[in-house]
């Protein structure tokens, strides 16, 4: 990273880890990216989903979407609409509360998401195939102090 960045010292080892978690995370996103470009998927809305697909044919409100979301930033109204539009998800009104938006995936999104994911994860593996699986257990462990602190 330090070539990557042309930076030979940082202030200390915790603004290194910040730079080295940034550098890393853009990194990944644009591999991502990458592979999911011929699905015309973002990263976002291959999370949605999975996360739709993951629901087994029970619908999902766009709220409960939103909490489940990795990336808190994107608008999960808008992703839904998108992927509406591609003819992935189905949106329906709630019969109980007209406000609320539920959400089931297509057959056609059950058959995008089921490839692309095939293809993510082999690439997760080519990508990350330099961690042992004790490694990749340790940067999980280290990962997950991070996020729970």
């Amino acid at each position: 990273m330090e070539k990557a960045i042309k930076q030979k010292r940082f202030v200390n080892e915790h603004i290194h880890v910040s730079i080295n978690l940034y550098y890393t995370a853009a990194r990944h996103i644009h591999f991502l990216n990458r592979i999911l470009k011929p699905y015309k998927l973002s990263i976002q809305q291959f999370n949605i989903l999975r996360i739709i697909r993951g629901q087994r044919g029970e619908p999902i409100s766009v709220k409960q979407l939103t909490d489940r979301m990795i990336d808190k930033m994107s608008n999960a109204s808008r992703l839904v609409e998108k992927l509406r539009s591609k003819g992935l998800v189905e949106r329906n009104e709630c019969p109980d509360d007209r406000r609320q938006v539920e959400v089931l995936i297509t057959e056609v999104g059950i058959s995008t998401i089921e490839q692309a994911s095939t293809v993510i994860e082999s690439g997760i593996m080519e990508y990350l195939g330099s961690l042992s699986k004790g490694d990749a257990k340790e940067l999980n462990k280290l990962l997950d102090s991070i996020n729970n602190s």
